[in-house]
């Protein structure tokens, strides 16, 4: 609505969403007259000059002032005994001075109704309003913060992100967010990583290790001041040139399952396995240096030690076991997600995210998550077991609630750790509140969907980019050799509007995502696509 050249615009538009203003339909005025859709009007001809700047309507606490001022007679200092009287909102105070406005302005020769009718907007507006230079230290920053979004988006982010590192909830949100801008979060790295969010590419910004629980602000100093010597090369290298004192074996560990060391040549199950051998080399080593252990020549006295810095011959982390021991320390998943496998499933089936989960609604909703907790409950009126869940998918956390009734269907569907499609809705007395509680009716497992066939694939291309017939016979075959329970449909477009979409009678596939790689590669990658069966 507002050109953001303009800086009185900007300021007016974020007073004018207060209540005060609001409240009296003075939104909906302000943005028609503003776009020109609404003539400019005012209360009296005497107010032109108050109010012309924001289109006829009251906006600013000094506007009001202003009003008493001109249209009652009233002195500024007076006027703004008026302005505190609304915004104490104390009732007796308030009819008091809206009283002696009104009367005021009478006894100036304007209409009862006048006075009344702007004795009453003042009211309402009092309580709520903004001071123009309160709005102006708002606008100001909106307008700074939104450029730098603009122009700088990965610098911006990284410091948004610092400024919360302590908050999980509001980390993941910040998370993303900077993936919804085209951003790169990746994992933590003991060589790159600082206490916060930095940037360390065009759009790729590395995870603070300040946001790894049990690892303080004393050996990120150690590790950052060990790293001027040069990168850490492998296991035995990082945990000999950090301060042990500072990082012991908990802080170690919980870098490694973080992914802190992902970098130095093997994986974290070996990290793991190995990790009691190197710090008691590094001990040994530096109690050598401390004690001051050296050879005639200076150098200190190699200690015994293992012969050689292999790692250990083990298999990795399962992938869930490996998620789950970086969500204990990060506080959510950072280099995976349980449900990446199920995307298609949870932006096709979720009407919601766990972000807007609490937001009241009368109809049934649907949320695609991962059940991170599970807390079993009994009811104190009737007896009888109900759950609490706390859900998370690719936008954070939120609670959910399943009653008796539903909780005696679905307890063996709800399993911790299980990715599971919700749906339910609201209770009635929760409406309009600020977080209602999500009510589960119905449950089923995500990987259910695709072997149902509620997941198809549709084939799009429209004219003239439709693909050679050779590719269309070859993705025809590919499909046939891949038989399941998934419908395929073939939409086809003119370029001018007009659209044909048709299911194939005889062609049902099994919808994995190395068949739908396969195709894109015929096809393109824009004409190959997951589906809502039906």
């Amino acid at each position: 609505m507002c050109n953001v050249n303009e800086i009185d615009g900007l300021v007016a538009i974020v007073s004018v969403i207060r209540p005060g203003a609001a409240n009296e339909g003075k939104k909906g005025a302000f943005t028609r007259r503003y776009q020109g859709m609404e003539p400019v009007t005012y209360p009296h001809p005497s107010l032109r000059g108050i109010l012309e700047p924001t289109y006829g309507v009251i906006t600013y606490q000094e506007q009001v002032m202003r009003i008493a001022n001109v249209l009652a007679g009233f002195s500024l200092a007076e006027a703004d005994v008026l302005r505190k009287a609304v915004g104490k909102k104390d009732e007796a105070l308030i009819k008091q001075e809206v009283g002696r406005f009104v009367d005021r302005a009478m006894a100036q020769g304007h209409p009862r109704r006048l006075a009344e009718e702007l004795g009453a907007q003042i009211e309402t507006f009092g309580r709520y309003g903004f001071n123009k230079s309160h709005s102006v230290a708002y606008s100001v920053l909106s307008y700074q913060t939104a450029w730098l979004k603009a122009h700088h988006p990965a610098e911006f982010m990284a410091a948004l992100l610092s400024s919360e590192i302590g908050n999980t909830d509001k980390v993941v949100q910040y998370i993303n967010e900077a993936r919804e801008l085209g951003l790169e979060v990746t994992p933590p790295d003991g060589n790159e990583s600082g206490f916060k969010f930095t940037v360390v590419g065009e759009n790729r910004l590395r995870f603070g290790l300040g946001a790894i629980r049990n690892v303080g602000a004393g050996v990120i100093e150690s590790m950052i001041e060990a790293r001027r010597d040069g990168p850490f090369h492998d296991l035995w290298d990082f945990v000999g040139r950090i301060d042990l004192r500072l990082g012991n074996r908990r802080v170690i560990e919980s870098l490694i399952v973080a992914g802190a060391c992902d970098g130095l040549g093997g994986h974290r199950r070996q990290y793991l396995e190995a990790l009691d051998a190197a710090l008691g080399e590094a001990q040994l080593r530096q109690q050598d240096r401390e004690a001051g252990q050296s050879s005639l020549f200076g150098e200190v006295l190699p200690t015994s030690r293992p012969a050689g810095h292999n790692l250990p011959d083990v298999p990795p982390l399962p992938e869930a076991e490996r998620l789950a021991r970086e969500k204990e320390v990060i506080g959510f998943f950072i280099s995976g997600h349980p449900l990446e496998r199920f995307r298609a499933e949870v932006e096709l089936f979720g009407t919601r995210t766990t972000a807007t989960l609490h937001e009241w609604s009368e109809h049934e909703v649907s949320v695609a998550a991962v059940v991170t907790g599970l807390k079993r409950q009994i009811s104190k009126k009737t007896g009888k077991e109900y759950a609490r869940l706390t859900l998370e998918d690719f936008h954070g956390t939120s609670e959910a609630i399943v009653f008796p009734e539903a909780w005696a269907k679905l307890n063996q569907v709800i399993r911790a750790d299980a990715a599971i499609l919700l749906g339910g809705g609201y209770s009635a007395r929760d409406r309009g509140e600020d977080r209602a509680p999500f009510v589960v009716e119905t449950a089923r497992p995500l990987e259910e969907l695709r072997a149902s066939g509620a997941l198809g694939v549709s084939l799009r291309w429209r004219a003239p980019d439709a693909p050679p017939p050779d590719a269309v016979k070859a993705a025809a075959a590919l499909c046939a050799s891949h038989p399941g329970p998934a419908p395929v449909y073939i939409e086809w477009s003119d370029g001018n509007g007009e659209a044909l979409r048709l299911r194939a009678r005889r062609l049902r596939i099994a919808p994995d995502d190395d068949l739908l790689r396969a195709l894109r590669d015929l096809l393109g990658a824009g004409a190959v696509h997951y589906v809502k069966a039906g």
